[in-house]
């Protein structure tokens, strides 16, 4: 297979990983496309390591295992209050600009995924795809059990994803995304997340915060106007591990399915009304911009004077990013979403959609 036409680094933050990370560099080396003549682009931040992840890197590399990559590997001693996820990803990310720029190809892409996570041979062309019709790629996230299988859990996360599938469903009877259609998953994390160095740096980068770097960073592509695509070709195994090394990730989330499955502790999400009056509004707010709707008539979305200001109506490129501006403004005083339990939540889901069907049906 040809090497792909656009340069690409794959970023990569890592804390004490050297039992996983190796499992994700030889991934990396037999991704579709790159050779010794042509390898593939990697820099990985090693994030206040003491477990051997430094050493474990330099001896694979040395190995030969890894001919197909040109790796640089970043030792980095933060200070405890920056010694974060989003600080190594910023540093990983900001260095793989660095190359493509030095290299003058500032249009090159950067990916970003977790030191832990299990890649299929096509992850990376998979993303330089969907980059054709977006300008940042979301992968799904795909629980890996690592062989310990739960049948309990299992089933647990297949109802989870069944709520998340519904309230995508719902959106694709609403106010379906054209440059997003189904069949999309729902996924954009630092597991799997796509765009070109030139908007990295367009939107200042990615915010270094402790958790939520990776939502903050697609949060401002599209206020920046630019399209999310969730790519159903593109995924990644993501660790169902439940101690992390990330405050508020992925082991977060499921050492609390795990609670529910084995303790009996709530699991509450947003009701449907809830996500039926988001949907409703941001439709709302795409309309009134495509048809280029008075700021006094705006006022009646419930965007005030002191929100048109800040929103800079003339300065949204497109309807992308007057309703990522405009929604971020409402939605502060919406106040929490009101929640239920799961199975209220499916079976709210469902009738909802069952009442969408009969209406068009009608």
């Amino acid at each position: 297979m040809p090497a792909p036409s656009r340069p690409a680094v794959v970023c990569i933050p890592a804390r004490n990983e050297a039992e996983r990370l190796p499992r994700l560099l030889r991934a990396l080396a037999a991704q579709d496309g790159f050779s010794v003549d042509a390898p593939l682009k990697v820099v990985i931040v090693s994030n206040n390591c003491t477990d051997g992840t430094v050493e474990a890197v330099r001896a694979l590399d040395a190995s030969g295992a890894l001919d197909t990559l040109a790796l640089r590997l970043i030792e980095a001693t933060f200070a405890a209050a920056e010694a974060h996820v989003g600080t190594a990803r910023r540093r990983a990310l900001d260095a793989g600009a660095d190359w493509l720029e030095r290299e003058g190809a500032p249009e090159g892409v950067l990916l970003t995924t977790d030191a832990d996570a299990r890649l299929s041979p096509g992850w990376v062309t998979a993303n330089l795809r969907a980059l054709e019709t977006a300008e940042i790629v979301g992968g799904r996230l795909v629980i890996d059990d690592e062989g310990a299988t739960d049948p309990a859990l299992a089933a647990f996360h297949a109802r989870v994803e069944r709520y998340w599938a519904g309230v995508r469903a719902l959106e694709d009877a609403l106010d379906p995304p054209p440059h997003d259609p189904a069949p999309r998953h729902g996924d954009h994390t630092g597991g799997s997340l796509a765009l070109r160095a030139s908007l990295y740096r367009a939107v200042g980068g990615l915010p270094p915060l402790p958790r939520g770097e990776d939502n903050a960073l697609v949060g401002a592509v599209q206020r920046a106007g630019g399209r999310l695509r969730h790519c159903p070709d593109v995924s990644v195994l993501v660790s169902a591990r439940t101690a992390g090394r990330a405050e508020g990730g992925m082991a977060t989330e499921m050492l609390r399915r795990a609670r529910v499955v084995r303790a009996g502790e709530a699991y509450r999400l947003p009701v449907a009304s809830h996500w039926e009056r988001v949907i409703l509004r941001r439709a709302a707010l795409r309309r009134a911009y495509r048809e280029g709707t008075a700021p006094a008539a705006l006022q009646t979305l419930g965007l005030d004077a002191e929100d048109l200001a800040a929103i800079d109506l003339a300065a949204c490129p497109n309807d992308i990013a007057f309703v990522e501006r405009a929604h971020a403004r409402l939605e502060t005083r919406d106040g929490p979403a009101p929640e239920c339990g799961l199975d209220e939540a499916l079976a709210a889901l469902d009738a909802s959609l069952a009442a969408l069907r009969r209406d068009r049906a009608a």
